[in-house]
C-alpha cells in the first residue's frame, strides 16, 4: 500500500502527511481552507515546527505531497481533523463525521481508515456508522484508531521515536493498520481495540492535567502563605520518588485542556478527580486574573495613573506559537477586554488577527508592570526588569 490520502493538514496532519511523503508514500492532503493547501503547494508551511518546512519542501519537490481541497482514491485514509467541544464541555466530532462522510464515495475494498484524532470513546465506531449509512460495507475495509502522542516543538521526531496505538473495531483492522505504521514507526507499535485506544489518549493527557492541577493549586497555596513555591517544588522535589510539575497560568492546547472533559461528560459522577483537576486548572486562570487587576489597582492607587502592562506570551506553552485553547490568551483578551493598557508580546508569531503585537525590547521598555505569562527561551534573559511591577506566573525569573 503505497498511497495514503491525509484528511486536515493542521498541527498533526500535515507533518504526519510530509513524514509519509519522504518515507516513499504517495500523499494527498486535504484541507477545507484554500490558502492553506496554496501554501503547502508551493512547498511552505502555515504553521511554526522546527524541521517541518524542510519536510514539506522535500515532500512537494519530490511530487510525493499535493493538496487539495477534496480527497482522492487510495490505499490509506488518515482523519487528522479537530475534536473541540461545544458549549458546557460536551464533546463535538462533527469534524471527524464531515470528514468521514468525504472520504466516503472514495472508498474501495481493502483500504484502511485511520483516525487519529483525539476523540471521546466509540468515535471509530461512529465512523463505521457513518460509512455504513453511506452505502460501504465495513467488513471489506478496516477501520482503527491510533491516537497522536507528539509534543508540539518535537513533533517530526516523535511522529517516528515515540511508541503507537492501534485499536480496531475488528482484530484483522488492527493488524492491518499495524503494519503500516511499522513502516515509519520506530517506537514499538502496541495493538488493542478501538475503545481501549481511545481512552488510552484521554487517560494520558487527563494524568497530566491531574498532575499540572496539583502545582498549580501549590501555586495558589503557596502565594496565601507567602511562600516561594519555585523554591518549595524544587525542594519537595529531592524527595526520590516525588516530581512535581511546574505551575503556570492554566492549562492550554487542543489535547490536556480539552481531552479530560470527554471522561467527564461520559463518565459522569464517577469522574470526580478528573473534573475536580479541569476546575482547579480553570480556576488557576481566573486567579491570575484577579492577581494581575490587584497589582493595577494598588499602582493606580499609588502613582495616580494608568499602567502599561506586558503580557509575555500568548502561545499554551514555553516556545510554539499553538494558541489553541491558551489561558495567556485568555488572560490578554480579558485584560484588554477590561479596558486596561495592554502591551501583548509573543515572539513566536510574526503577527495577529486579534492583537497588536510589540517586540520584547518596547514592550519592557514601555511597561509599567511585567506579567509573564509563558516561559519562552526568548524571556529568559530580559535583564531590564528594575523599576518594574513584576508578575511571574510561570517561574521565569527564577531560571
Amino acid at each position: 500500500m503505497k498511497t495514503v490520502c491525509v484528511i486536515g493538514l493542521g498541527y498533526i496532519g500535515l507533518p504526519t502527511a510530509a513524514l509519509l511523503a519522504n518515507r516513499n508514500y504517495k500523499v494527498h492532503g486535504v484541507d477545507i481552507v484554500k490558502s492553506t493547501i496554496d501554501t503547502i503547494n508551493q512547498g511552505k508551511i502555515h504553521i511554526v515546527e522546527p524541521d517541518l518546512d524542510t519536510f514539506v519542501r522535500s515532500a512537494v519537490n519530490s511530487g510525493n505531497l499535493v493538496a487539495d481541497l477534496k480527497p482522492k482514491k487510495s490505499d490509506i485514509f488518515i482523519i487528522a481533523v479537530p475534536t473541540p467541544f461545544h458549549e458546557g464541555y460536551i464533546p463535538n466530532i462533527d469534524y471527524v463525521l464531515s470528514a468521514t462522510e468525504s472520504i466516503a464515495p472514495y472508498l474501495e475494498d481493502g483500504n484502511i481508515v485511520i483516525l487519529e484524532s483525539t476523540s471521546p470513546v466509540g468515535t471509530t465506531d461512529k465512523i463505521a456508522e457513518v460509512l455504513t449509512s453511506k452505502g460501504i460495507d465495513t467488513t471489506k475495509i478496516h477501520i482503527a484508531h491510533c491516537p497522536e502522542r507528539v509534543l508540539p516543538g518535537q513533533i517530526m521526531r516523535e511522529l517516528v521515536e515515540n511508541d503507537r496505538i492501534v485499536g480496531g473495531i475488528t482484530k484483522e483492522a488492527t493488524e492491518a493498520t499495524a503494519e503500516f505504521y511499522k513502516t515509519f514507526v520506530s517506537g514499538e507499535v502496541l495493538k488493542t481495540d478501538a475503545k481501549t485506544a481511545e481512552m488510552a489518549k484521554l487517560t494520558e493527557n487527563s494524568y497530566r492535567d491531574l498532575n499540572i492541577a496539583f502545582a498549580n493549586e501549590l501555586s495558589i497555596l503557596s502565594d496565601k502563605f507567602n511562600i516561594d513555591v519555585w523554591e518549595l517544588i524544587k525542594l519537595a522535589n529531592r524527595h526520590p520518588r516525588v516530581n512535581i510539575l511546574q505551575p503556570g497560568v492554566g492549562v492550554g492546547g487542543h489535547c490536556i485542556a480539552v481531552d479530560p472533559w470527554f471522561i467527564v461528560h461520559a463518565g459522569g459522577e464517577d469522574a470526580k478527580i478528573i473534573r475536580t483537576a479541569r476546575e482547579v486548572n480553570s480556576y488557576k486562570t481566573e486567579w491570575a486574573i484577579e492577581k494581575i487587576k490587584n497589582v493595577v489597582l494598588n499602582f493606580e492607587k499609588k502613582y495616580n495613573k494608568e499602567p502599561k502592562i506586558a503580557c509575555m506570551g500568548l502561545a499554551f506553552k514555553p516556545n510554539i506559537d499553538d494558541l489553541r485553547e491558551s489561558p495567556a490568551v485568555y488572560v490578554t483578551r480579558k485584560l484588554l477586554s477590561d479596558g486596561l493598557n495592554i502591551l501583548p508580546v509573543e515572539p513566536n508569531l510574526k503577527s495577529s488577527d486579534e492583537f497588536n503585537l510589540i517586540n520584547i525590547e518596547e514592550a519592557i521598555k514601555e511597561a509599567d508592570i511585567v506579567v509573564f505569562l509563558v516561559a519562552h527561551d526568548e524571556f529568559k534573559n530580559i535583564s531590564i526588569l528594575d523599576n518594574k511591577e513584576i508578575l511571574d506566573f510561570c517561574g521565569i525569573t527564577n531560571h
